[in-house]
């Protein structure tokens, strides 16, 4: 699971296998470590409710509709995305989305793979291939 944060909004791509595993009910949970601190980061489905974050004691929990997660996960559909009311300052927005293959291969950051991810929505205007 990708996190990003970029001002006021939070964004998380899940590879294929992490899809399957929300879809299953199942939480998914990461860490990034710090000298001093751990930054928990959890995506779970919750039986009613919204699309909603809440970040306490270094933990950010992020939490999806079950009904939503299981259309998202079964369809060609790529992404959650909703807007959660702060008070008094601009809405926080959270996305949820698959994790498409790069278009220009090893191009990859750091430890970034294409393995397990979804074939990318443009490689399919080239026949299915990737492209050169």
């Amino acid at each position: 699971m990708k996190l990003r944060f970029r001002g006021d909004s939070i964004r998380l791509r899940l590879k294929r296998g992490e899809v399957d595993q929300i879809a299953a009910g199942t939480s998914i949970v990461e860490e990034t470590h710090f000298p001093n601190s751990v930054l928990v980061y959890r995506l779970e489905v919750s039986e009613n409710g919204e699309m909603a974050a809440n970040f306490e004691n270094g933990s950010l929990v992020i939490s999806l509709p079950k009904s939503q997660v299981l259309e998202w996960a079964s369809s060609e559909q790529v992404s959650l995305y909703a807007e959660q009311d702060v008070s008094g300052i601009a809405p926080l927005a959270l996305l949820v989305e698959k994790d498409f293959s790069c278009l220009a291969p090893g191009q990859h950051r750091g430890s970034e793979d294409d393995e397990d991810t979804y074939p990318h929505p443009d490689t399919e205007s080239q026949g299915g291939r990737k492209p050169p």
